[in-house]
């Protein structure tokens, strides 16, 4: 399938507020939000530094946490972000488990950065999971991780239940992140191309749940728009990128997508 597709598309601002109405946008609105331009730069990091403050949101938080719409046993599995280790995940996924989830991690170890490798390694493993628990697999991705997550959703849908991503690039690739200069340049814009080929001809049908941070300086917030997959839920947080897998924010918006038609 070539050219426009029709999409569902919401935006949520979700600030550290309990009083805060979530306000939902329509696709002229995300319309309006300009598409990324470069990538951060990496004196912007020092801004992570902010994650420490994290732990204590947290426990500010626990109850409502606590009060998260439950899960009924579904399989989750969490992909890390890029050069990241499978116990990064592991916070969110103690607390998933802890609402009724059956979160998981990946089991590939560090995620080294071969979306193509590591995507034909999770189809396998989500396939077989999904035949074994007679249910499609919810998927959760942090950056880097949400770009594989994706990428398994497009290939394997029928296994797939629902998908969520955060502080992810689907945008560009490395492009617009503050890792491009790793990347030779031949190679970036092989996976630039390549991303907007999937994109234009196979948008990912399964639900995705993509939250960004404007206070990200790993990723452009803006590469983290998902314009292109056709159930889409955008969802802003307050986190630094290196505080969303512990971000009590992340976790409640998580839970409630990964509880939506769980029954189904």
């Amino acid at each position: 399938m070539r050219g426009k597709v029709n999409m569902r598309q919401h935006a949520v601002r979700w600030p550290q507020n309990e009083n805060f109405m979530p306000t939902v946008l329509t696709p002229e609105q995300l319309t309006g939000i300009a598409p990324p331009d470069g990538s951060p730069t990496r004196a912007g990091l020092v801004g992570e530094f902010g994650t420490a403050l994290q732990p204590w949101r947290l426990a500010a938080k626990a109850p409502q946490l606590l009060r998260a719409p439950r899960g009924d046993g579904r399989a989750a599995i969490a992909f890390p972000g890029w050069k990241a280790p499978d116990v990064t995940t592991a916070p969110l996924r103690a607390y998933l488990r802890s609402v009724g989830h059956d979160a998981r991690g990946w089991g590939l170890g560090v995620n080294q950065g071969d979306v193509e490798a590591r995507r034909d390694d999770m189809v396998i493993a989500v396939r077989e999971l999904a035949e074994k628990t007679g249910r499609a697999v919810n998927l959760l991705g942090w950056s880097l991780g949400g770009v594989i997550a994706r990428e398994v959703a497009r290939e394997a849908p029928e296994s797939v239940h629902r998908v969520v991503i955060y502080g992810s690039p689907v945008v560009g690739g490395p492009t617009h992140t503050a890792g491009v200069g790793t990347y030779d340049p031949a190679e970036v814009e092989r996976i630039r191309e390549l991303q907007i080929e999937l994109d234009t001809t196979d948008p990912v049908r399964v639900p995705i749940t993509a939250i960004f941070t404007r206070n990200d300086t790993v990723v452009d917030w803006r590469a983290c728009i998902d314009r292109y997959s056709l159930d889409v839920t955008t969802v802003e947080v307050g986190s630094t990128h290196v505080g969303l897998g512990i971000d009590p924010d992340v976790w409640l918006v998580v839970a409630k997508a990964l509880a939506e038609n769980d029954d189904v």
